[in-house]
């Protein structure tokens, strides 16, 4: 039996590879350079409509195997070259092919537009592409940071590795609005709902495009992509073979930071294989290191302040440093004292010599207490096997591993923090199906203000604190001492023996705090949120020929898991874990029309998340072509489905709790019996006093009522006293016995004697000059019960309609126009909106509003809708020209504007956070086939504008707010001068980024981003 399956075995392959040998052709050839006749290695070698291809060795010769018998169409294609379409004939197996240096501007291949190859004239929206030449190109100090030249594109900088990019406004620095895929996987990380820059995605050897759409892409690419979609495209290893490496190093210079100049390195190595154009392999390498810009923002969050992190003489009592974190905690410290005098730990007396004003504690600053040594650390091997010559396999994975700073509600320490993702996919040429999982591991990441919370409770817990500060206060201002320095020494008392940066006591304070998890008290995350999602598209151009029809279906699940540090996972009963399933498709049409002059596409899709109602996105399109002009015009529409962390997140911060958009929170956290924090402002308060005079009535009635019964208790504390000191006296004389009993009767019998006269001669006088000071006090806690309470309203997903006209041209084969304009209408918008809620009453008898007064209250965020459309408008115009011998000079310029915000009840501030203009301006030279130096120049230019960001913080009622601050105007100059040094297959690159030297933020509470100065050499083994 095993013999007769052996001989069985054998006919079966014998067959198959005659069968195979028998149906065979082979194409030979070779590729050189048109005006050189230099051989070209790398070239690609594709036939239309096929997976099959291959690419020419060092001696520019190729040899493909195919099925297919002629006539077929070959596809020539390299980086710098023209395209070429070869039609191959019966017979014509041994072609020689000269490849014509790309001049021409606009020949770009996009996919992204509509999930179809056309050519990026023809795009039906806006769209930006970054070849490999320009990565090459870029002055910046890597292809990430090239993007930022893009017309229309903002960035938010949060660190050297650390990039938000932001489109079309409404810019924040973890944008929920823009999707960023990689191979066709979503590189959000699930947990925190939106890219990690490129610090955990592709190595830049890796990387053959990026293509930008600005503007709504739900139609085709689901929720999320409102504002826009970057899609990162690696290399194929059938396409872009051998081994090449690069390294990258040089210095960074900031003035602010303790070190201002320090050396960075950035190394990348590559190595891809084909196996008879059957299987290939690729994988890649990098690591980058620096020390990272350092946030030094002292100034005070609470309005009036100095900026002084040192506290020096007239610095704020209130102080609140945006970078300086654990100066959140702050009281009342009248309320302090009133509490002291009670509890008889200070006279009853020493209330008075107190000032009703809010104190903050000493905080630590941000660069104490995070890690600036940022590193980033990618991985990724794929395996693609050519099943036939119509479908293609892929295996992939990609790893990245990474500590730097992320700015949101304050900085969070980005600490070890790794993400994977894993894809199958299969793949032919009119279908795609993948699969793939995103797991997100927080590693040791930690909230630097709750770490900082931490360590000043450890150190001494706050009621101690303020304690020491108002015992200390009360007896220098008693001792005649000036309320300024009575205020110093009294932080200086109550700050003895605090542990300083540098000290053994202090790291061993971090490392407590920081590793802590936020449930038990410290910073820590433990982050363990995966996602998995599947989806498929077919394109039905083999089956319909009158019209382009493509559709396509997804599933996504995202698995909550952060051991209640991030989510509400540990509550409601859970285990654990909270699952979100979401699942969507699509259908797309398109049809060319008066002999391909006009071509109109439409697509809808549907989608659905468990917690909220389904979603049509549609979109339409029309563009028309006249030889090398393009007009187009398209309506769009998206929509944001709530993140995962605007519906679940549960996240203590030192200004009060973040918390989610469901219903649950509401009963949760009592929030009906909140106060939305813009009605507790003086306007809102002065409002309701002045329209009830019953206000003013109850609170001289309790004012009289406390004045009276404090100055009673003084009065009495002072006449007992006396009559205490003359009894004394009396049993010395021996007038009275020298008998406890005799002593406290005469006590008892002496001051209910003098009492009621000193009662009536003093108590009138103290209630004249201390009640009317007290009333206006009590009338705002009276007023703070008439405020309107906050009624929670259902959570939606963010709508948005787009439409736009633009326009791509060449003009005399050398000069490239692409322009736009646009207006876009908004519909639940999601904004940010601040709970105040009363835990107890300032004192007894008051409303349990009056806490808020006095910081007894929690303060909650989170998201909701605003009612009202939005509008936004904006245009972007870019113009390249081909000078002769590889010169080239450029420009753009992009507006983007808010029209219409109106703040509503909920939603205080639009969060638009971009500037009006911004441009750019280049000149270049690249390196072609007859020259070896290439430079290029850039002038970056962007407006100031107000950042509105979620930097909730008290101010000095105690009452968290949304911080703003005016974002600079920001002026950089950046240039590179490069030598193709063939003999070794290398490029050499000399490079600046910010020239000028000045430091700028991109984004409120982020560092000052200074000047990188850097030297890099890239091999590539196929370099032409």
């Amino acid at each position: 039996m095993t013999k007769n399956f052996t001989v069985l075995k054998t006919l079966l392959l014998f067959i198959y590879l005659t069968s195979n040998a028998f149906g065979q052709i082979t194409l030979q050839g070779k590729v050189t350079e048109s005006s050189t006749g230099e051989p070209l290695a790398g070239i690609s070698i594709q036939i239309r409509g096929k997976v099959t291809g291959t690419i020419t060795d060092n001696q520019g010769k190729f040899n493909l195997n195919t099925t297919s018998n002629p006539p077929l169409t070959l596809t020539i294609s390299s980086v710098g070259f023209q395209t070429q379409e070869i039609n191959v004939t019966s017979g014509q197996t041994n072609l020689d092919i000269k490849m014509v240096e790309q001049v021409t501007l606009g020949e770009e291949v996009v996919v992204s537009a509509s999930r179809v190859e056309e050519s990026v004239m023809q795009s039906p929206v806006a769209i930006e592409k970054m070849t490999l030449r320009d990565m090459r190109d870029t002055p910046s100090a890597n292809f990430y940071d090239g993007l930022n030249n893009l017309k229309g594109i903002d960035m938010a900088t949060q660190g050297f590795l650390f990039k938000s990019i932001n489109m079309r406004g409404f810019g924040s620095t973890g944008n929920p609005r823009t999707v960023q895929m990689i191979d066709g996987m979503d590189n959000q990380a699930p947990g925190l709902n939106f890219p990690l820059d490129n610090i955990i995605g592709i190595p830049e050897l890796d990387v053959e495009s990026v293509e930008v759409l600005p503007g709504a892409a739900s139609a085709l690419y689901g929720p999320n992509a409102v504002n826009g979609l970057i899609l990162l495209n690696s290399k194929s290893p059938f396409l872009y073979q051998g081994l090449s490496a690069s390294v990258k190093s040089g210095i960074m210079h900031e003035e602010h930071r303790s070190k201002a100049t320090t050396p960075f390195v950035d190394a990348t190595i590559r190595y891809a294989k084909a196996f008879n154009n059957k299987i290939a392999f690729k994988t890649s390498v990098s690591f980058i290191r620096a020390q990272d810009w350092e946030a030094t923002n002292y100034s005070n969050l609470n309005v009036g302040g100095n900026a002084d992190p040192a506290r020096g003489a007239g610095t704020a009592l209130d102080y609140d440093g945006v970078n300086v974190y654990g100066d959140e905690i702050q009281t009342n410290i009248n309320a302090v004292a009133q509490s002291l005098a009670t509890a008889g730990s200070i006279p009853q007396g020493a209330v008075s010599l107190v000032p009703n004003t809010f104190v903050s504690r000493t905080g630590y600053l941000e660069k104490d207490l995070v890690d600036y040594k940022t590193k980033s650390f990618k991985a990724n091997a794929a395996v693609h096997y050519r099943i036939n010559e119509k479908m293609e396999a892929v295996a992939q994975v990609n790893y990245g591993y990474g500590t730097t700073v992320y700015t949101a509600t304050g900085r969070y320490a980005l600490r070890d923090f790794n993400l994977m993702q894993a894809k199958l996919e299969l793949r032919g040429d009119n279908f795609t199906v993948r699969a793939y999982t995103t797991q997100e591991r927080s590693g040791k990441s930690y909230l630097s203000g709750l770490a900082a919370v931490g360590m000043l409770s450890d150190f001494k817990p706050n009621n101690v604190w303020f304690g020491q500060y108002v015992g200390a206060f009360a007896t220098a201002r008693a001792a005649g001492t000036a309320e300024a320095e009575s205020h110093l020494l009294a932080r200086q008392t109550a700050d003895a023996n605090m542990p300083q940066p540098g000290s053994a006591a202090f790291t061993q304070l971090l490392d407590k705090y920081r590793n802590m998890p936020i449930v038990n008290g410290g910073g820590g995350f433990a982050d363990k949120t995966n996602l998995y999602h599947a989806e498929g598209f077919y394109n039905f151009k083999n089956q319909i020929k009158v019209v382009e029809v493509l559709a396509g279906a997804n599933f996504r699940q995202y698995q909550l898991r952060s051991a209640g540090t991030l989510f509400a996972d540990q509550k409601e009963g859970r285990s654990g874990t909270i699952p979100i399933n979401e699942w969507g498709a699509f259908v797309q049409a398109g049809k060319n029309l008066l002999s391909n002059h006009l071509k109109l596409t439409g697509s809808i899709r549907y989608d659905k998340n468990e917690n909220f109602a389904g979603q049509f996105t549609p979109r339409v399109s029309a563009v028309t072509s006249f030889g090398d002009n393009h007009i187009r015009l398209s309506y769009q529409t998206g929509f944001r489905i709530p993140t995962t962390q605007n519906q679940y997140i549960d996240l203590r911060t030192p200004a009060g709790t973040l918390i989610g958009g469901l219903p649950e929170f509401d009963s949760r956290y009592g929030l009906s019996n909140g106060i939305l924090r813009q009605n507790l402002s003086p306007q809102a308060i002065l409002q309701v006093i002045n329209s009830d005079p019953t206000i003013i009535e109850k609170a001289t009635t309790y004012a009289k009522a406390v004045v009276t019964q404090q100055a009673t208790a003084a009065i009495t504390q002072a006449v007992t006293a006396q009559v205490t000191a003359a009894v004394n006296q009396a049993v010395a004389a021996g007038q009275i016995p020298n008998e406890p009993a005799a002593i406290q009767a005469a006590v008892t019998n002496g001051v209910n004697g003098a009492l009621p006269g000193v009662l009536s001669s003093q108590l009138p006088g103290i209630l004249a000059a201390q009640v009317p000071g007290l009333v206006p006090t009590l009338a705002q806690a009276y007023a703070l019960e008439k405020l309107p309470k906050y009624k929670p309203r259902k959570l939606a997903p963010e709508r948005i309609a787009s439409y736009e006209i633009g326009y791509k041209g060449v003009i005399a084969k050398k000069l490239f126009i692409d322009a736009y304009y646009y207006v876009s209408q908004y519909k639940n918008l999601i904004g940010g909106a601040v709970i105040v809620v009363p835990t107890a009453a300032a004192a007894p008898g008051l409303p349990i509003e009056s806490g808020i007064g006095v910081g007894n209250f929690n303060g909650y965020s989170r998201v909701v809708n605003t009612t009202e459309t939005i509008t936004t408008t904006g245009f972007a115009l870019g113009l390249n020209y081909a000078l002769p011998k590889g010169f080239n000079v450029g420009g753009n310029v992009a507006n983007n504007e808010l029209r219409n915000f109106e703040p509503s009840p909920e939603v205080q501030y639009s969060q638009f956070n971009t500037p009006k203009y911004r441009y750019n301006l280049s000149f270049g030279k690249r390196i072609t086939s007859s020259s070896t130096f290439g430079f290029n120049v850039v002038y970056r230019y962007q407006q100031a504008f107000l950042w509105e960001s979620s930097f909730i913080l008290p101010t000095t009622t105690g009452v968290p707010i949304f911080s703003n601050t005016r974002v600079p105007a920001i002026n950089n100059l950046d240039a590179q001068v490069s030598y193709k040094a063939a003999p070794i297959k290398s490029i050499i690159k000399v490079g600046a980024t910010n020239l000028f030297g000045k430091s700028y933020i991109q984004a409120y509470g982020s560092p000052n981003i200074g000047s990188t100065y850097y030297v890099s050499i890239t091999f590539d083994e196929l370099l032409n």
